[in-house]
């Protein structure tokens, strides 16, 4: 890290990864005092070494630590310059996933599928930026065969030194949507175009291996605009002797026309909800092979994210009858699409952990096809769409009302435009200010029988909404 000792430290002592959190030492690890908007981890290093980190990475050294402090010009680039060394020492493949949607459980199910031949280690939570990416893989041991990392953006740039850092053996793209479209307005507030999403997810493969693998979404038209743009490139750039290589790319798609030229080599078809529990089965199919598979995740969305583990496992070797069997295991996170049943009678679909339009009507659309007496929405803001954000509030009102949704409920303002336009439906609604007055006033709404789905960005904070709902008891 270039940088200096402050302080006596043991000559055998070994870090034990890094934080950036001083709540979140552990013991043993690196604390890195990073410059923030909000505050400066300089503030925290006492705190941290008392937590017991190792020492602390300073630009400021603190005068009363009484721990070893390493004083360095840059605390962001140390932290970057020594994820390089760390991923050079490393004798292990890296799996890197990005997507507009379906990253975190992308990641899951291909850890879990990876899991059944190696020794592998996946990013905690969605630690998939230019900070968490580095804490992902400086926890990384020797011990590991496969790291299964997320791999994200929010600005032009940032996913490419992301990919840098990380250099994946393999990159698999999900999806590209409508997402973090404020970060890519031109200057002169001029909407920003999802094709300029789709070129900064092609940041992925700047650091992606020479012979690296592509695992990609056929069904999604700007994945395979991306793809095929990188892989015309690629042989443009190759002798011909090793024009082969650069063909190195799985594709996959659920349900695909049976009246076109296949392009995906790992389908889906007969996708169909389970019966009696939530969750989907499918028939996988693979260069000639297939199996059932019941996968206790709900939504067509989680068959796609799972056929993406799934192409990039089979390609690396994993039968395809050992993916059907993990098929079984997986559970949804908190907030991603976890159905369970209300105090009141009622059904919840939680996806309350991130939004964005796309993903929201495919949210809406996999919970029409649960069974209910009445299917009720808890909508809040979609953020970072940037000048388009009404109009894409106003069409997710509109799709609602055509999917049939009995009572619509928006949080927070830009809501108040899915609100609005659901209104002129003639669909029943309700609004509330924030999540605050919705976690009071959206559960005595809730009837028996009812399918409730809670979908909204991050910033919304609907999981709090989501306790209240799992708190309430009919009246």
């Amino acid at each position: 890290m270039n940088g200096t000792l402050i302080g006596e430290v043991d000559a055998g002592a070994r870090y034990r990864g890094a934080a950036i959190d001083s709540r979140r030492v552990e013991g043993g690890e690196l604390f890195f005092a990073l410059p923030g908007e909000r505050t400066d981890g300089h503030r925290f290093v006492v705190a941290a070494l008392a937590a017991g980190a190792a020492a602390a990475v300073v630009r400021t050294p603190a005068a009363d630590a009484g721990c070893p402090q390493i004083r360095v010009e840059d605390v962001t680039e140390a932290l970057h310059e020594l994820t390089r060394d760390h991923r050079r020492l490393l004798d292990i493949r890296v799996a890197a996933v990005t997507g507009s949607a379906g990253k975190t459980t992308t990641k899951d199910l291909l850890a879990l599928l990876l899991g059944e031949r190696w020794r592998v280690h996946k990013s905690a939570g969605n630690l998939n930026n230019l900070l968490g990416f580095p804490l992902t893989l400086l926890a990384t041991g020797t011990d590991c065969e496969w790291l299964v990392a997320e791999m994200g953006m929010s600005v032009p740039g940032e996913l490419a030194a992301v990919s840098r850092l990380g250099r994946p053996d393999v990159a698999i793209f999900t999806n590209v949507r409508p997402a973090h479209l404020a970060g890519f307005e031109e200057p002169d507030g001029a909407p920003a175009d999802v094709e300029a999403i789709a070129r900064a997810k092609a940041e992925l493969l700047e650091g992606l291996a020479a012979d690296g693998l592509i695992v990609a979404n056929a069904g999604d038209p700007r994945v395979v605009g991306l793809v095929e743009r990188y892989l015309a490139a690629r042989r443009r750039e190759a002798a011909p002797a090793t024009a082969k290589s650069v063909e190195s790319v799985v594709w996959y798609e659920v349900e695909p026309a049976r009246n076109k030229v296949p392009r995906a080599e790992v389908t889906a078809h007969g996708v169909e909800p389970l019966a009696g529990e939530p969750g989907t089965r499918f028939t996988l199919e693979y260069r000639g092979a297939s199996a059932n598979v019941e996968l206790p995740l709900h939504g067509r969305v989680n068959v796609e994210n799972f056929l993406a583990a799934a192409a990039c496992a089979l390609r690396l070797g994993v039968p395809i009858e050992t993916v059907a069997s993990a098929a079984r295991r997986p559970r949804p996170g908190a907030g991603r699409g976890e159905v369970v049943s209300l105090p009141s009678g009622a059904t919840l679909v939680d996806d309350s952990y991130n939004s964005n339009p796309e993903a929201a009507r495919l949210a809406l659309e996999a919970a029409r096809l649960l069974d209910g007496r009445r299917h009720v929405a808890i909508l809040g803001d979609m953020l970072e769409l940037g000048s388009a954000e009404r109009r894409y509030h106003r069409q997710l009102g509109r799709d609602a009302a055509e999917l049939g949704f009995g009572l619509v409920v928006g949080v927070g303002e830009l809501a108040s435009e899915t609100v609005a336009a659901v209104g002129e439906a003639g669909v029943e609604t309700a609004w509330f200010e924030d999540t605050q007055a919705a976690s009071a006033g959206a559960p005595p709404l809730i009837r028996e029988g009812d399918v409730v789905l809670v979908k909204g960005s991050r910033g919304a904070a609907l999981e709090h909404l989501v306790e209240a709902l799992l708190q309430e008891r009919p009246n």
